[in-house]
């Protein structure tokens, strides 16, 4: 008998509310529905397993068709099927508890989507792209088919089907407006986003296969082919496998599967497993990495039970490995509506923990493993091991263990090494240890040989973030302090006991500073004349480090001094009073020759710093060339 009836809900106007408030995120709706399907089909599955469902199950798989004549998209599943019973448990009575609350909360956000999932309505979110829904089941159970038929109001009709095979047949009347999902590249596309590697084979369509040649076939004859099935997913992916069933071959072919368009391998790979306290599965990769912290993020897959979700996975991986590529699966990270972001809670922050864990503990054996391939990788990987020990506290503490500080000469240390090698000819009168580095070997040439000439060893750290990272090894080690080589002179960024007599007086010293700063006559260079060896340079241009760090800072994001602004550059001239040409200076009384060997030395310092440029570069080149007629 057929049957009419109202879908059980308080308001009569909840479908126009579907499509309103979840009209930016519609394509959704096929998701819902593929993983309804695929639900089924795995519930029957278990069923059958274990002795409660007396069916023959054969090849189970789901089927997406097009059929544009009638502007309707069908998904055929082979699942457990419902009863009439069952629909009007399942379909009609929808449990709004609460749907008045949010009609009147959200009457005025239209960017909103928390209707579906906060109310179970996953399957009703049919009604964002079409006109009319038909539901056409037969439950395993054996009990009459059933055909559902509802026009996107609340009103609904039930009546007997002709159906023989169990299973769900989903067909959707298109509207108007929503054409675009009657296009087979459209859909073809939201499979793969979403569905590419649902555990239940995806038959969209057929495809063309090319058998191999029969025996005794002529050259010149074509191969045969074959019209099967086009599965468009990856029911198996690697990572729902144990580790010990993949090679590295294996992990390699399902990156290029996750990013078909990445032609670089990744450096090493993190397979996840854990199912206690929580199930999380997953693999994370270390692609090559580049200096732009911003390029590299939102590239890791979030999936629930092989259902694509989201590549926005803040808040569930700690944000230093948003950088990495990868899968992660768990049924146990709670979703909104749409599945785009994630609610903080107890059990996300326990996942974060462990996957920070689990990638420091594999940084750990890979350097233990093969430090000197570990040490080849060092720049690929730096960038995220910096970050993470900037912003993860338990992965700083673990870092001590395979975080690398690279010197100018090629050679790489641990912290612990590095002290033990650095303390005894770097520390100053105070005790201190004081760490030299360089950011660019070329431009600080000369001030690594005035290091290397002390037999001092230098740094190489050159990333983004490294003023940031210095700042917080400085708060949390013992007695050490970090020193860019160009900051001063190397006797003074690391003062021994015993100063330099100068030749100059203090009166002298003062007398020459002035001569310094009103001929250069720019603000931004502090002139300091100090006593150094004599066969120290005659002007030396430095950055004072405190000033510099936090610039680069402040352009790196955080640091910087609040309310200063954009900081500006700031300049020691250092001039060596125990050189010879600064004596000359000095004791030169014609004030015109005072002026040029004063501007031509500051000029050769600025020019060995590539601050020399434009008018200033073309008046020293044309003051040169007059000096050597």
């Amino acid at each position: 008998m057929s049957q009419q009836g109202k879908i059980n809900v308080a308001v009569e106007n909840i479908f126009p509310l579907i499509k309103k408030f979840l009209y930016s995120d519609h394509e959704i709706f096929l998701r819902e529905l593929v993983s309804n399907a695929t639900d089924a089909t795995l519930k029957l599955k278990h069923l059958a397993r274990i002795g409660e469902a007396s069916v023959e199950l054969g090849d189970q798989q789901i089927e997406v068709k097009i059929n544009k004549d009638d502007q309707t998209l069908h998904i055929i599943d082979q699942g457990l099927g419902m009863t009439e019973d069952e629909v009007q448990k399942y379909i009609n009575d929808i449990a709004f508890s609460g749907a008045e609350e949010f009609l009147e909360k959200y009457k005025d956000t239209a960017q909103d989507s928390g209707i579906i999932g906060h109310f179970g309505l996953g399957f009703y979110s049919a009604f964002m792209v079409a006109d009319k829904v038909e539901i056409i089941t037969k439950s395993y159970k054996d009990e009459p088919a059933v055909h559902w038929t509802c026009d996107g109001s609340p009103n609904y009709t039930i009546e007997p089907a002709d159906k023989e095979q169990f299973g769900t047949e989903i067909i959707l009347h298109i509207s108007d407006d929503e054409k675009e999902f009657l296009e087979e590249g459209k859909i073809r596309g939201l499979l793969t986003k979403y569905n590419k590697f649902m555990p239940v084979p995806i038959k969209f369509g057929t495809k063309t296969e090319t058998l191999e040649k029969p025996e005794g076939a002529k050259e010149g004859d074509k191969a045969p082919t074959q019209e099967v099935d086009n599965i468009i997913n990856n029911p198996n992916p690697a990572w729902t496998k144990q580790p010990t069933e993949l090679e590295d071959e294996d992990y390699n072919n399902f990156y290029r599967e996750l990013y078909p368009m990445q032609f670089d391998e990744p450096l090493f790979h993190i397979h996840l497993n854990v199912d206690y306290p929580f199930n999380l599965t997953g693999i994370l990769y270390f692609p090559k990495m580049t200096q732009d912290l911003n390029v590299q993020k939102d590239r890791i897959q979030l999936y629930q039970n092989q259902v694509f979700v989201t590549d926005n996975v803040e808040g569930i991986v700690p944000e230093f490995l948003t950088m990495l590529r990868g899968v992660i699966d768990s049924p146990d990270i709670p979703l909104n509506v749409s599945r785009s972001y994630l609610q903080a809670d107890g059990a996300v922050k326990k996942i974060s923990s462990y996957i920070t864990r689990k990638v420091a503990d594999k940084l750990k054996s890979l350097f233990n493993e093969d430090r000197a391939a570990f040490e080849e990788k060092w720049n690929d990987i730096k960038i995220v091991i910096e970050y993470g020990m900037l912003s993860e506290e338990k992965f700083f503490e673990k870092s001590d263990a395979f975080a690398l500080y690279p010197t100018v000469d090629g050679s790489f240390y641990t912290w612990d090494e590095l002290i033990e090698k650095v303390k005894p000819a770097q520390s100053d009168k105070d005790g201190k240890t004081v760490l030299l580095y360089a950011s660019n070997k070329e431009a600080q040439h000369s001030y690594l040989a005035g290091a290397k000439s002390k037999g001092y060893e230098v740094l190489l750290l050159d990333s983004p973030i490294v003023s940031h990272l210095m700042q917080k090894l400085e708060q949390s080690k013992d007695n050490v302090t970090f020193a860019r080589v160009d900051a001063d002179h190397v006797d003074n960024l690391i003062k021994k006991e015993d100063d330099q007599i100068s030749k100059l007086s203090d009166e002298e010293k003062e007398t020459l500073k002035k001569s310094i700063t009103e001929t250069i006559a720019d603000s931004s260079y502090t002139v300091q004349v100090e006593a150094m060896s004599s066969d120290a340079a005659p002007f030396m241009i430095t950055q004072p480090e405190f000033m510099r760090r936090m610039k680069e800072m402040q352009a790196t994001g955080g640091g910087g001094m609040m309310g200063m602004g954009n900081m500006p550059d700031m300049y020691n001239l250092v001039v060596n009073a125990n050189h010879e040409l600064v004596q000359e200076i000095f004791n030169t009384k014609t004030e015109k020759k005072k002026a040029r060997l004063i501007q031509q030395s500051v000029d050769l310092a600025k020019l060995s710093q590539g601050l020399l440029k434009g008018e200033a570069l073309t008046d020293f080149v044309n003051r040169s060339y007059e000096l050597i007629k």
